[in-house]
């Protein structure tokens, strides 16, 4: 089986296991060579370390009834994304909204601002320019953009 179906198979069985919790979503699910399987879900309060552990104890046997890997020789990570990761998903745009966020573009380009809103098509940003700190607001379309990660500010 190639590893999309099996992607699209955990898929399915996570979006089963969240169906009664409604505050958290599947954000991606990994594959490595190694057969190392990798989910990342998120909740719009953030995840719980307690769910996660009881995701994770949902689809292990989940997966060895479902055979995907031969010999079931597979490994099973359940985690939130990280402050490294990018955002992939419209519920984790939203979820930061008001966060300083680093947007780069498909060109390249860098755009460091506030997240002020999103819909289904765009980002609106709010940016701060030059020493007279003006104030700018950025419209950046979803599919101009590479990634965006949220800035860690102290």
């Amino acid at each position: 089986m190639a590893n999309e179906q099996v992607i699209a198979r955990i898929r399915e069985m996570l979006e089963a296991l969240l169906a009664d919790k409604p505050e958290y979503f599947l954000v991606e699910v990994r594959i490595k060579p190694t057969n190392n399987v990798k989910v990342f879900v998120d909740a719009d309060n953030g995840a719980s370390i307690d769910k996660l552990v009881s995701l994770n104890r949902q689809l292990y046997p989940q997966l060895e009834a479902a055979g995907l890997f031969p010999d079931n020789d597979f490994s099973l990570e359940v985690s939130s994304p990280g402050l490294d990761e990018p955002l992939k998903t419209p519920r984790q745009f939203t979820k930061n909204i008001g966060r300083k966020v680093e947007v780069t573009r498909l060109d390249g380009t860098v755009t460091e601002g506030k997240l002020l809103s999103v819909t289904d098509t765009e980002l609106l940003l709010e940016e701060t320019i030059g020493k007279k700190k003006e104030i700018k607001q950025t419209n950046i379309n979803l599919s101009e953009i590479k990634h965006t990660k949220v800035c860690i500010v102290f």
